[in-house]
């Protein structure tokens, strides 16, 4: 299979290539040229596997071919070897049609665990393969920086720098990384919003001499790697509560829009997705565009749920290139319009496609806190106030006797200050977290510019140029 760009004017690159690119040389993003179809008798004999078994067969069809594949197995069995629940992402019923899917219970206690644990795994195998080095380069707004530096740290062919908004994550989410010991390890604390992180890191990749000096490799979810490593516990879900035999439902607290487009990726690829829910907190750029039409980030606003607090959510491009009938110069011009105005409006039919499916509610901080009060009091659990944002915005659809998946992305313990302050209880701290919340500190504070950071990067990496050459 081969990994188009959404603005069509990169070439193809097989998997491995669009894995160690990340973002295509045009400023897109790698897309499978079609989506693969699993027929409803294998969705139905996923029923029952162990959770790296499942995950193989979902994703196999993405590797066709590719240098990669004879990697996945033994990745896949690696990765969640390490999990904390045997079933990896357990579902747990809240209600009558009801089901909280805990995606929490890897080594950082966030659901990013359940994909950058296999594309570090992928990431190094390849390098290893072409004898080279690599500057791998995130930026998060919470959980994403604390998994990939779990997933990286200590890598010989690898440095990790990432990037985190001063201030704007939880005190938890921030000592997960800045307490790293290992040499290859770099935490940056930009004097910005995580919309500022993001565009740097955009900028350095776009920037193709520099990215090239760098060996420059992401791990955002602007990569598809953790796009399709996102796709099984969809699948997992559904067949758990009935798929293919009846339609599911999902509720996804919504930031950069990765993860619910694995939702959508695995819809697209077969499994009977009746609905789409879209939960933000008070960065509402994505409902503000279901209702009118018109997509308009507006100033980031802190809130407690911090790793949602983005309004320019990068894989909503991905989404678009679906609506435009895979029309790469629909997307190019949407996003120069975005570029230069700060905003764009979809067509009437592109609009009509993404209400047909999707639905998008954005939750208030009084909502939020009275939502993990009353999931507390009336099923006796505890949630982060990610989960609680997805518990809120679910109570907006009315989908009959289809069951409601709502995604829980974090564990509570993450977010001690908010769950307290919301129903008076503080959240067991699992003992892996408490062995990471005693150490020293390390990180570099710079100011939200493309320059700065740059030249840190350069100053503190190995990587040699040719690391990130790519088979097309």
């Amino acid at each position: 299979m081969k990994f188009i760009s959404t603005r069509g004017e990169a070439p193809a690159l097989s998997f491995e290539g669009a894995l160690l690119a990340a973002l295509a040389p045009d400023g897109g993003l790698f897309m499978p040229e079609a989506w693969p179809q699993l027929a409803p008798d294998e969705i139905a004999s996923l029923a029952g596997l162990d959770y790296a078994d499942a995950a193989y067969r979902i994703m196999r069809p993405f590797l066709e071919g590719d240098p990669c594949q004879g990697d996945l197995e033994a990745v896949l069995s690696d990765a969640y070897d390490g999990f904390h629940h045997p079933a990896v992402a357990p579902l747990r019923q809240i209600g009558p049609n009801g089901f909280v899917l805990e995606l929490f219970h890897g080594p950082t206690l966030a659901f990013k665990d359940l994909a950058m644990q296999v594309v570090s795994r992928l990431m190094n195998r390849a390098l290893l393969r072409k004898g080279g080095r690599a500057t791998v380069v995130g930026a998060t707004s919470g959980d994403t920086g604390a998994a990939a530096i779990e997933a990286f740290r200590g890598l010989d062919a690898i440095d990790v720098f990432i990037l985190h908004p001063k201030g704007r994550i939880s005190d938890v989410q921030r000592r997960q990384m800045t307490t790293a010991t290992e040499a290859n390890v770099h935490n940056i604390a930009v004097r910005g919003t995580f919309d500022d992180c993001q565009a740097i890191v955009k900028a350095l990749f776009a920037d193709r001499a520099l990215s090239g000096r760098l060996g420059l490799i992401g791990i955002n979810s602007i990569n598809f790697g953790r796009i399709l490593a996102q796709i099984p516990y969809y699948f997992t879900a559904g067949v758990s509560l009935g798929a293919p035999r009846r339609p599911v439902a999902f509720t996804v607290p919504t930031g950069n829009f990765g993860d619910i487009f694995a939702g959508y990726a695995a819809r697209a690829m077969g499994l009977p997705v009746q609905r789409l829910v879209i939960a933000t907190n008070l960065n509402d750029s994505l409902p503000r565009a279901f209702a009118s039409g018109t997509f308009e980030p507006q100033g980031v606003i802190a809130t407690s749920s911090p790793s949602m607090d983005i309004q320019l959510a990068s894989n909503f491009e991905r989404l678009l290139f679906e609506l435009a009938g895979r029309d790469a110069a629909r997307v190019r011009d949407l996003m120069g319009e975005l570029r230069a105005n700060g905003a764009f409006r979809l067509s009437q039919g592109e609009l009509g496609q993404l209400r047909e499916l999707f639905g998008a509610y954005s939750v208030g901080e009084d909502e939020t806190e009275m939502t993990i009060r009353g999931v507390f009091d009336e099923a006796g659990m505890l949630v982060d106030p990610h989960t609680a944002v997805a518990i809120a915005a679910s109570e907006h659809e009315a989908l009959g006797p289809t069951p409601m998946i709502m995604l829980s992305t974090a564990h509570p313990a993450k977010f001690p200050d908010a769950v307290k302050r919301a129903c008076g209880r503080v959240p067991e701290q699992p003992e892996r977290l408490k062995l990471k919340l005693g150490q020293n500190e390390r990180c570099t504070e710079l100011p939200a510019e493309l320059a700065a950071v740059a030249e840190f990067i350069v100053a503190n990496g190995r990587a040699a140029p040719a690391t990130t050459e790519v088979q097309a």
